[in-house]
This record gives structure tokens, C-alpha cells and sequence, in this order.
């Protein structure tokens, strides 16, 4: 199939796709749902949000079991966990914890690279908000993602690959940490406005699988593969939409994949209520009985 021009209506029909989404039921199956209790203390968050985005990887259920599991391990406090608890301790508590491909010695050692790097900063947006300075968006996604890997102390198999940056060669759409500081920095729901120094117009869509094949088949990219050059092109397309906010329609899109709303094939029973389906590159030349 060809790629999908964008139709002159799209602005319109996302944005009523935004105002009839059902965010409290898709609330309950997204990651952020555990996170949001502990917006109170914006450092036990902050560390949440990261420990939850780098665990968001396979179905919504697995994701948020393994969230609630390393919170239970960290007695309901991740910002304690990774400052207070000594490290013989949380090496024990961790020590059988496993999700898809990550490991509780990964997490043990994201834990003592993030309480080194409390120990003299306040907050995770310090270094974000040097590297963003330096180099936009991806500047700043490239100074947390080196951060978190840490430096001087050997990490255990396979955790730097959980951080990759959009500057390193294989140009990854990074969408777990994407997704992190779309959290951290909007403040409106179902985001947690913890970061106050990253204006929200300069947010990159955190590119799952669910938001590329929907915003493929509405031509927002025209580029079959996820890649950071593909969120650029995603993020521009929406930013035309809403200059102070694109990240905005992510949480909409990717639940509406998830959801089941968009069965990404043509169901006239699933897609007759969709709101962007006249955009969809899916029905183009299609005829559609209501």
C-alpha cells in the first residue's frame, strides 16, 4: 500500500477523536496509573516513572504486574529504595525479578546509579534540561539516557541496551524514555507535571508499535519502520495540529490500539464509530455501509 496523505480534515477528526476518548478506562491498563499516587513526592515519582517506562515493553496486563511486583519489593517507596535501602539488601530483594528480557540485577544497578546521581542533584531534569540545551530534544533524551547507563562501575549484561539514546548510531525511536519524560513533563491529565523546564511543545511521541501503525495509515509518516527519524515526522505532523502539545494525542492513539478500537484491518463493526477512519489509509477507495 502506498503511504497516506495526510487528509485536509485529520486536525479536526483527532482532535474529536481526543475529546470522546474514554481516558479513565484506558487509565486502568496504562503503566501511569501506578505512578500517578505518588505525584505528591516528586522524587519517589520521578523514580517510578523511569522504573515503570523501562519496564513498559510487551502487553499492558504483563506491564503493569511487573510494576506493581517491583513496588511491592520496594515496600510501596522507589524513591527510598534507590537512596536509603542498602544495597545488600535490595540485591536480595531483587535478585529473582524478571520480565520479558529484563532482570532484578539490571534494576539493582539502575538503583545504585540513580542514588549516586541523588546524592548530588535534586532531580533527573537537571540533566536533561543541559543535554536539551545543548541539542534540542534528542540532546536532552541523550544526556538522561548516558546518565542512566552510569559510568565507572561494570553494569550487568544487557543494561545499556535498556538506554538507548536517539543520537547513537541505530538511531532507536527511544520509546520507553520518551514515554518517561512525556510523564514527567506535561501537566495535564493523565500526565504527572513533575518537570517544570521542558516547555511541552518540544515532547516527542513515545513511538510504540500501536502509535506507528495508526499514525502510518493516517499519514502522519510516511516511514514503514519505527525510527527516530519517525518520530520527528510523527511529532511534526501533530505539533501542526497543537504547537504547545502534540504529545498529547499519544496516550489516545496508542490506547486505541491497545484497546482493540483499531483492529488494524477493515472491520466495518469495529471501525464505523472511529472518528479518524475517513482519514485512514485503510478505507481509501473503500466503500463503507453505515
Amino acid at each position: 500500500m502506498r503511504a497516506t496523505v495526510p487528509t485536509p480534515e485529520l486536525p479536526e477528526h483527532l482532535e474529536a477523536l481526543y475529546r470522546t476518548f474514554p481516558f479513565d478506562r484506558s487509565l486502568a491498563d496504562d503503566p501511569i496509573s501506578l505512578v500517578r499516587p505518588l505525584a505528591r513526592d516528586p522524587r519517589s515519582a520521578e523514580v517510578a516513572a523511569v522504573y515503570a517506562a523501562i519496564l513498559a515493553v510487551g502487553n499492558t496486563t504483563a506491564i503493569r504486574g511487573a510494576v506493581r511486583r517491583l513496588g511491592e519489593l520496594a515496600d510501596g517507596d522507589l524513591g527510598r529504595f534507590v537512596s536509603e535501602v542498602p544495597p545488600s539488601v535490595r540485591r536480595r530483594a531483587l535478585a529473582g525479578f524478571r520480565h520479558r528480557w529484563i532482570r532484578g540485577d539490571q534494576l539493582d544497578h539502575l538503583a545504585g546509579v540513580l542514588g549516586r546521581y541523588y546524592a548530588q542533584h535534586a532531580s533527573l531534569e537537571e540533566v536533561f534540561r543541559e543535554g536539551f540545551d545543548r541539542d534540542g530534544f534528542a540532546g536532552g533524551l541523550d544526556a538522561l539516557a548516558r546518565t542512566l547507563r552510569g559510568a565507572g562501575r561494570r553494569a550487568p549484561p544487557g543494561y545499556l541496551r535498556l538506554f538507548p539514546s536517539p543520537l547513537d548510531p541505530a538511531r532507536s525511536p527511544c520509546k520507553r524514555l520518551t514515554l518517561a519524560v512525556r510523564w514527567l513533563v506535561r501537566d495535564r491529565y493523565p500526565d504527572l507535571g513533575i518537570w517544570s523546564r521542558v516547555p511541552t511543545g518540544e515532547l516527542r511521541i513515545p513511538l510504540d508499535l500501536h502509535v506507528h501503525w495508526i499514525a502510518y495509515h493516517l499519514g502522519l509518516t510516511a516511514r514503514r519502520s519505527r525510527s527516530w527519524a519517525a518520530v520527528e515526522e510523527v511529532t511534526e505532523a501533530l505539533r501542526r495540529i497543537d504547537p504547545l502539545d502534540p504529545a498529547r494525542f499519544d496516550f489516545v492513539l496508542c490506547h486505541t490500539g491497545i484497546s482493540g478500537d483499531c483492529p488494524k484491518e477493515r472491520d466495518p463493526a469495529v471501525c464505523a464509530p472511529c472518528r479518524v477512519r475517513p482519514d485512514c489509509g485503510m478505507w481509501h477507495g473503500r466503500r463503507f455501509a453505515a
